[in-house]
Order: structure tokens, then C-alpha cells, then sequence
């Protein structure tokens, strides 16, 4: 039985991420991305996919990217 990091539930089938060396621990997909998956620069969603990074900044997509003034040559697609 281990215990959710996010959440604190006790759960049978928690499983373990490790990013960088370090380890956590939780009971579902929703409590591991609302821990560890970064936030748009933008919009502040939590980003699950792939993003859009520009120097030290993510974001969720091209949109939120040209919004905040950084870049606009980024597309969601390809012609």
C-alpha cells in the first residue's frame, strides 16, 4: 500500500514517476500531471502534451506562445 503525494490516498496500485533522480508517487494520471507537469506561460493550463518552448519558457501551443509576446513565427501546423 503506498500513499498519493498529491492527494494522500492510499491506494493498492499507486505507481512511481521519477523525474530526474527523484521519485513520486501517486494514485492517478490526474494527480501526477496537477504535481509535476509544467504550466503554459500563457494560459496556465497544465501541459500534457509536447508544448511549445521558447528560450526558458513553455507553453501549451503556438496560440499562448504568440500571446505572450515572445514569438510568432511558431504554428500548431504545417501548411
Amino acid at each position: 500500500m503506498a500513499t498519493c503525494e498529491k492527494c494522500g490516498n492510499e491506494y493498492d496500485k499507486c505507481f512511481e514517476v521519477v523525474i530526474q533522480g527523484q521519485r513520486h508517487v501517486f494514485d492517478s494520471f490526474e494527480c501526477a500531471i496537477q504535481a509535476v507537469a509544467p504550466t503554459c506561460g500563457h494560459c496556465l493550463c497544465r501541459i500534457i502534451g509536447h508544448g511549445v518552448e521558447v528560450g526558458e519558457h513553455i507553453f501549451c501551443c503556438a496560440h499562448c506562445a504568440g500571446s505572450a509576446g515572445l514569438v510568432n513565427a511558431v504554428q500548431d501546423r504545417a501548411a
